[in-house]
């Protein structure tokens, strides 16, 4: 299958072609990560590399919209959310709350896991578990909840 890097350039034409100003900006600051990420790395960026630049790209945006709605500049809070909707199409589907509490409860029991002092070691085998797919402080939560 495509990687990231070669499905951004196909969606890249697509959204030229279709005169989508949106994506085709959207598209091209990930693009502009990317090739800065690999001037400074001096390394290609596979798909776990460019699915972190995106997540952080994410997080910048959800944290500039927030900053604009709260300012009453809902106009400017669109921007970024509409940016935000290009971003995550890249992104693998994340986890909904209550697949995390599966997941959590799970790992509890493979791990023996029995009170807050067993909370590193169940965080651990999560953040491997659910690395990109899943939100970490949504994990941590739901392990706090479990074990407490």
């Amino acid at each position: 299958s495509m990687t990231l890097k070669a499905k951004l350039t196909e969606d890249m034409k697509a959204a030229m072609k279709a005169k989508d100003s949106a994506t085709l900006s959207t598209i091209r600051l990930v693009n502009a990560a990317i090739k800065q990420f690999e001037v400074d790395e001096r390394t290609e960026a596979d798909d776990a590399k460019v699915q972190a630049i995106i997540g952080k790209m994410i997080k910048q945006r959800k944290d500039s919209a927030k900053i604009y709605a709260d300012a009453g500049r809902a106009d400017l809070a669109d921007k970024e959310n509409a940016e935000i909707a290009v971003l995550q199409g890249y992104l693998p589907e994340m986890l909904s709350v209550e697949a995390i509490a599966a997941e959590v409860a799970k790992a509890v029991a493979e791990t023996g896991a029995s009170g807050m002092a067993d909370m590193g070691k169940v965080m651990g085998l999560l953040k491997t578990r659910l690395a990109g797919k899943a939100d970490m402080g949504e994990v941590n939560k739901a392990l706090k909840a479990e074990l407490s």
